[in-house]
């Protein structure tokens, strides 16, 4: 168990086994003959389905007292034909005869409760379209003619994942919402010869707002709409999985969006359907509902949706989103979290708990090589450890910290303050029975706001100093720390790595949605693509380098091994380590080379592989691949330019 190897979890093994034994009580409840996925099948059962002499719908509502089936089929009426019937427990039904709905029909359902009623979008409706006009969303009957076809199989398990974090809808260059086929398209071939092999999608759970970067869900089983179709979808899945390329999903369990027209607040008038009452019901800093995770309803409908997605749509696995505010009914806000009481006490919501380890074990019982991802900055001990040790049970988290130093350090300190002890401190301080996944910046320090790294570090000249023959020191500062940055979490990093989509190159600027504030504009709501196409421009060599150093990680299995400290240099601002067979050397020195720098070494004979200071990475040349280096009674001499690094291979 988890508090076998960390005494500072002793303390705390009764919380840990009586957590464990809740979850195994539910597991147990919800299981059909052992199985946890064949006792999930509310997908199978409630929304619009297809029969052999007609169409089935059924709904969970218990506080309803009429519902009816609204839409293009019957002018919007509320007619007796299109009546459900209450069948008890909270369930309503209508069979209809196959003509009465056809594929792409528009519809809701009106539900009358004591002292009120409204239109409501089905809670399990699969599809979710909105008026270009009025705005206006329904559920739509998705019937097509030719179901798509699958051509490949899921990709081998991603053990130490390389991600590309994405979203179809920003994707394009042009000032619009991008679609599945131009990203399949254009951005697929784009993410398969940078050298990743994951896709981590965003907002592709429908959302009434575009600009919440989908994270307010109002339709989860509905695939967003905005993007093209559920068969265009699933073509673009196929594909990368013909590449060689896993894809994940950006799930929110977390809360749910507050409208009423679109989402599951008060959807048969009762604030507690699939909510917490009161206070806990909603959240403070998001303004969405809560999901209440003991209620074995919402457990079933969330636990069903992770089925949904998985089989529908081939997916390989989910980053669940807004992990800490599901774990504590404070939702982890202006919180330190300092000691392990934190993770055992009263304020954490253990219904939150138990739901994500079931989360995972029915990811793991469906498709084993599957990944799972926590999104979580409490450090909760055991969240990434396996049940069967005592943990919740996700492959692996976020090591959201690393972002967040980089920005600190960026921000607050000149490069002479910049501690390279502190660098590997906070870079490679993980638990050892956790995986992690690392990155320098991930979408979130894009939004405007903020500032990407590349925009931190060049500001203004960013505007005018990014073509190649610019004679610009900062922009000459910023290239080549922004090259350093990402080689060195990648090379530090527990067990995977992720970019956001457009940052291998330095995509300029910040991500902005349309909204009123901007005049409803596009403009910051795009990938500039062409930026790193001309030669002429320094963002393709920043792209160049980011290839390289993610294929030269993935080609030779580098992250299977664990990163080992050979120097710690403060004065001189060095860092060199160790990985697998490979020696990372990094100057982070502003103005100073050093021609013979010598340091204790591992036997062999070495070889410079990737050098951030080659030419095709817009550097100056001074070092060259190929050349070879020898360990000379335990010593290595290498010439460490200023802000620079350097890989060797041993030969």
């Amino acid at each position: 168990m988890i508090y076998d190897n960390d005494e500072w979890l002793k303390p705390y093994q009764e919380a840990i086994d009586a957590r464990h034994a809740m979850i195994l009580r539910e597991r147990d409840a919800i299981a059909v003959d052992g199985s946890l996925a064949a006792g999930l099948n509310n997908h199978l059962y409630y929304g619009l389905h297809r029969t052999e002499d007609g169409w089935v719908f059924r709904e969970w509502a218990p506080n309803a007292t009429r519902m009816w089936l609204v839409g293009e089929f019957n002018n919007w009426k509320r007619t007796p034909a299109y009546e459900l019937h209450p069948t008890g427990g909270g369930n309503w039904e209508i069979a209809l005869p196959y003509m009465f709905l056809s594929h792409g029909m528009l519809y809701k359902l009106f539900i009358e409760w004591p002292g009120g009623g409204a239109e409501r979008i089905p809670a399990y409706a699969t599809r979710a379209v909105q008026d270009p006009v009025s705005k206006v969303f329904c559920a739509q009957v998705w019937d097509p003619v030719q179901p798509y076809q699958w051509q490949s199989s899921r990709p081998a398990r991603r053990e130490h994942p390389l991600i590309y974090e994405c979203h179809i809808g920003m994707s394009s260059e042009d000032e619009k919402v991008s679609t599945f086929e131009e990203f399949r398209k254009t951005v697929l071939p784009k993410i398969v010869d940078l050298g990743y092999d994951t896709i981590q999608i965003m907002a592709l759970q429908e959302h009434p707002y575009y600009g919440s970067f989908g994270y307010q869900v109002s339709n989860f089983y509905a695939l967003s709409s905005r993007f093209g179709t559920p068969e265009e979808f699933k073509r673009l899945v196929d594909e990368a999985h013909a590449a060689g390329v896993a894809v994940i999903m950006d799930i929110v369990h977390s809360h749910s969006v507050d409208n009423e027209a679109e989402g599951l607040s008060l959807f048969d008038g009762r604030e507690d359907l699939y909510f917490y009452t009161g206070w806990q019901g909603h959240h403070p800093a998001w303004g969405s509902r809560c999901f209440d995770y003991g209620k074995s309803e919402t457990k079933y409908f969330l636990l069903s949706n992770c089925k949904y997605w998985m089989e529908e749509y081939m997916l390989d696995g989910f980053r669940f989103d807004g992990v800490t505010s599901m774990l504590y009914w404070d939702h982890g806000l202006e919180k330190d979290f300092v000691g392990y009481d934190n993770y055992f006490n009263n304020g954490v919501d253990e219904n939150a708990v138990t739901y994500l380890a079931l989360a995972n074990m029915l990811v793991h019982e469906m498709c084993p090589e599957g990944i799972t991802i926590a999104e979580d900055v409490s450090g909760m001990a055991g969240l990434a450890a396996p049940f069967e040790e005592g943990g919740v049970g996700f492959d692996f988290r976020m090591s959201m910290g690393v972002a967040d130093n980089w920005i600190k350090w960026i921000k607050t300190l000149s490069d002479e303050q910049w501690s390279v002890g502190e660098i590997w401190w906070q870079l490679t301080n993980k638990r050892a029975d956790e995986k992690t996944i690392s990155y320098a910046e991930c979408h979130d320090q894009a939004m405007v706001g903020d500032k990407t790294i590349i925009f931190r570090l060049a500001d203004a000249e960013m505007y005018t100093s990014m073509g190649k023959d610019s004679q610009s020191p900062v922009v000459d500062r910023a290239v080549a720390l922004h090259k350093m940055i990402r080689l060195v979490t990648l090379a530090t990093c527990g067990d995977g790595y992720l970019n956001f989509m457009g940052n291998e190159f330095g995509h300029p600027e910040w991500i902005d949605f349309p909204r009123e504030g901007n005049g409803w504009s596009y403009k910051y709501a795009r990938r500039q693509w062409s930026l790193a196409e001309p030669d002429y421009l320094r963002y393709k060599y920043l792209r160049n380098f980011d290839k390289a150093m993610v294929t030269l990680v993935r080609d030779n299995g580098l992250l299977v091994a664990k990163p080992e400290l050979l120097v710690q240099d403060e004065e001189k601002k060095i860092l060199i380590f160790t990985r697998k067979d490979y020696i990372f050397a990094l100057n982070f020195n502003a103005t100073s080379s050093f021609a013979d720098y010598g340091f204790a070494s591992p036997e062999g004979e070495w070889e410079v592989v990737l050098n951030s200071d080659e030419a095709a990475f817009d550097g100056f040349g001074r070092l060259k691949d190929g050349d070879r280096h020898f360990t000379v009674d335990g010593r290595l001499m290498l010439y460490l330019p200023s802000r620079t690094a350097i890989v060797l291979r041993k030969i």
